[in-house]
C-alpha cells in the first residue's frame, strides 16, 4: 500500500466516511501477505517509495497474475520486469489497463497518470543500438517511479564526436544512465565530463572476449573517472530506480 492510499484512508476515517473497523480491515495484510507461493510486500512502498517489483523470469503466468491480483488494489502503479511475450499475453488478458512493453520486457499497471516526483531530468545514453533493449528498461522504469526521463542512443566512443554533440543536454540532466557494452568505456569519459551522478550499465552485448558482459563491469569497476556507480550486468531495472532514488532527493 502506497503512502498516498495510506493518508486517503485515515482521512477517510477522520471524516467518519469510513469506519475503524473497515481501516482496520484493509491494512490488515501489512507488512504483507502470505499467498502460498509468494510473501507480497504491501509495506514496501511505505518504506521505499515505491512497491515491489515481480520479476518475471522464473514465474508462471498465473504466478504472476496472482501476486499482481493482491497488489493492484493497494498500489497506483505495479511492474513486471523480464516479462516473456508468451506470459504477457497472458497477463494483458487480466490487466487490460496496463502496457507491456517487448523491447524492454516490462509491463506495467498503473490506475491513473504518474505523479512526477523527480526534481530533474534523467538522461539514458547507449553506447550502441545494441545497448537499447537494456536502456528502455531503465527508462520505463525511472519514468513509472515519477521521473522525466531522455534518452540519447548510440553516441559510444568509437565516434565520440556524437556524445560531443549533445553536450547542453548532457549538462542540464540531473543523473546519467550510461548503458554500454563491448569494453564499456563510455561511462568512464562522461564522467570525466560532467559533475552529475553516472550509473554505469553493462550489457551483454559484444564478441567471444566480451565474456558476456564480464569485460564491461569489470572495465566499469576499475574506472579511473570518479562518480560512477556500477549495477549488475543488463541491469537496467536497477539503475532506473537508483537513479529515481537520486533524482528525489
Amino acid at each position: 500500500m502506497d503512502i498516498r492510499r495510506v493518508e486517503v484512508l485515515l482521512d477517510s476515517v477522520r471524516s467518519k466516511e469510513t469506519s475503524v473497523a473497515e481501516a482496520v480491515k484493509q491494512l490488515r495484510d501489512l507488512p504483507y501477505q502470505d499467498i502460498s507461493y509468494a510473501c507480497v510486500d504491501h509495506h514496501r512502498s511505505l518504506r521505499n517509495g515505491f512497491c515491489e517489483v515481480i520479476f518475471g523470469e522464473g514465474k508462471s503466468a498465473e504466478q504472476i497474475t496472482g501476486i499482481m491480483e493482491t497488489m493492484v488494489s493497494r498500489n497506483d502503479r505495479v511492474m513486471v520486469t523480464r516479462l516473456d511475450q508468451e506470459k504477457a499475453d497472458v497477463v494483458i488478458k487480466r490487466f487490460a489497463a496496463g502496457i507491456y512493453y517487448p523491447d524492454a520486457r516490462v509491463f506495467v499497471y498503473s490506475s491513473g497518470p504518474v505523479e512526477m516526483t523527480g526534481k530533474g531530468t534523467i538522461l539514458v545514453i547507449t553506447a550502441g543500438t545494441s545497448d537499447i533493449p537494456v536502456a528502455r528498461e531503465a527508462i520505463i522504469t525511472a519514468r513509472t517511479m515519477g521521473n522525466a526521463v531522455e534518452s540519447l542512443y548510440d553516441v559510444g566512443v568509437a565516434g565520440i564526436h556524437r556524445l560531443l554533440a549533445h553536450k547542453d543536454r548532457i549538462e542540464s540532466a540531473s543523473v546519467l544512465i550510461v548503458v554500454a557494452g563491448m569494453e564499456g568505456a563510455l561511462p568512464s569519459v562522461l564522467a570525466g565530463l560532467v559533475d552529475k551522478p553516472v550509473i554505469a550499465v553493462p550489457t551483454s552485448t559484444g564478441y567471444g572476449t566480451s565474456l558476456g558482459g564480464f569485460t564491461a563491469l569489470f572495465a566499469m569497476l576499475n574506472s579511473c573517472s570518479s562518480g560512477i556507480a556500477v549495477v549488475n550486468i543488463d541491469n537496467g531495472f536497477g539503475a532506473g530506480y537508483i537513479a529515481s532514488s537520486i533524482n528525489r532527493v
